[in-house]
């Protein structure tokens, strides 16, 4: 073994194989070994006594909106970063959207690589986009290190990011299919949505009903069939409908390619809950009753559900209108970067769930999607990246003290189990009871 430099000591350290009193050595930014909790320190080495603190693998967060450059108004990779360190996330991956110009060709990777560069606080990643008119650029993207490609099924939102049709949708998962590449996709379809009443204002019932969940159910039925004429990979973002969990698994049993994720906000929040008015909580695909939450958490245990990753998807205050609480124009997107680990704690543990379930979904399955290989696990060869939890104290949230650009959430005044003591980055402490070193992360390409 090398010459260790680091050593994290816990009664409670998640591991692959389970949680167990250990202490972990690092050596120039990698675990070197998991050893007995009671192991003498190696001559020269740091010991980082956490007590009975729980030392988990860092979280890696695949679905982030950082929005810079462009929209930094909106986020930017300084601000998001500093709050996925404060929230125990040590990577992830940006989505190719809400950026000018969006992620959708090597030129436009490299803008956003250089402003990435100098702010970013974690190890940062980066998805590629899949247009109607970009076929050419997926193949040089993905050459480039993107790791995978996200597309539109219904209007994105955004006009320089237009939608694929079916047509589109198989031109390019054939291609990207053809290189092994991987297709993410916001799977609504848009004749449903265009089909739903449509009655814009406070009312969020009104709302959740120009949503239904069979626009989620078609496209996802239809995004199976794809993926299984084209044997390609394919990944469902933020799963909001419970309907299409039979759709999934049964294509999971058949061998079709297709992995899922849902997020925190739709596993910890409920229709039912949601004030007329109360744009902050306005997501796309929305936030759904409780019995359809019941039934996302049962998907999450038999593993049709994958993983759970935040989406977190800012804008600035004036486009929540919040004077007027319109659901209908208001930017559809929950800020949770920092709140995940805790919101999905208290719930989880609420219904039974363990730590080790918080990690599998939130560090493990993220990680094994990306084919980050080192990442998301307390393990001999990884990276050191490591979250310190004390799980049974418990804070409010205060937007106040939140570390993304636009202080706006949906969990505002509530009271969550799950403080964050520190985060480390490759065997450094980035983040201590809340305050962040400067930035130290890396840019990261694809590696399989």
């Amino acid at each position: 073994m090398p010459e260790v430099q680091l050593v994290l000591r816990s009664t409670r350290v998640i591991t692959p194989e389970g949680t167990r009193a250990a202490s972990v050595a690092v050596t120039d930014g990698k675990i070197v070994a998991v050893l007995p909790y009671q192991a003498a320190v190696p001559q020269g080495a740091r010991l980082e006594d956490l007590g009975d603190d729980v030392l988990l693998p860092g979280l890696v967060d695949t679905h982030v909106h950082v929005n810079d450059p462009g929209r930094t108004a909106w986020e930017g990779f300084w601000t998001a970063t500093r709050a996925a360190a404060a929230g125990g996330v040590t990577t992830l991956l940006d989505m190719p959207l809400n950026s000018l110009p969006p992620t959708t060709t090597v030129d436009h990777l490299a803008t956003k690589r250089d402003v990435a560069r100098a702010k970013a606080h974690i190890d940062v990643g980066f998805w590629g986009g899949a247009l109607p008119s970009n076929v050419k650029d997926l193949s040089p993207l993905h050459e480039a290190g993107v790791f995978g490609f996200k597309c539109f099924l219904s209007p994105s939102g955004v006009e320089e990011f237009p939608e694929l049709n079916q047509e589109q949708l198989a031109q390019s998962l054939a291609e990207i299919a053809g290189f092994g590449g991987l297709l993410i996709v916001h799977a609504e379809d848009p004749h449903h949505l265009q089909s739903a009443p449509q009655n814009p204002g406070p009312s969020y019932a009104d709302f959740l009903a120009s949503r239904p969940r069979d626009a989620e159910n078609t496209a996802i039925e239809n995004l199976i069939s794809q993926a299984r004429r084209l044997n390609a990979r394919v990944h469902v973002l933020h799963l909001s409908s419970s309907d299409a969990l039979p759709l999934i698994a049964a294509a999971k049993r058949e061998g079709v390619q297709i992995t899922v994720e849902s997020c925190p906000h739709f596993l910890t929040l409920t229709a039912e809950e949601v004030p007329d008015g109360a744009t902050e909580f306005k997501c796309c695909p929305p936030i759904r009753e409780a019995s359809n939450q019941d039934a996302l958490w049962a998907g999450l245990a038999d593993g049709t559900i994958d993983c759970i990753v935040s989406d977190h998807s800012p804008c600035t205050e004036d486009l929540k209108n919040f004077e007027t609480g319109d659901f209908a124009t208001a930017w559809g997107g929950i800020s949770s970067l920092q709140l995940g680990l805790p919101a999905i704690w208290t719930e989880a543990r609420r219904r039974g769930k363990s730590l080790e379930d918080v990690v599998r979904w939130m560090a493990a399955a993220p990680a094994r999607l990306a084919g980050l290989a080192h990442k998301g696990a307390i393990e001999a060869g990884r990276d050191a990246d490591f979250a310190v939890l004390a799980p049974d104290e418990t804070f409010t949230v205060d937007p106040a003290v939140l570390h993304h650009r636009n202080q706006i959430t949906a969990y505002a005044g509530r009271t969550l189990y799950g403080v964050v003591k520190s985060t480390w980055l490759r065997g450094r402490r980035i983040c201590d009871r809340g305050t962040l070193t400067e930035p130290t992360g890396r840019l990261l390409e694809r590696q399989n």
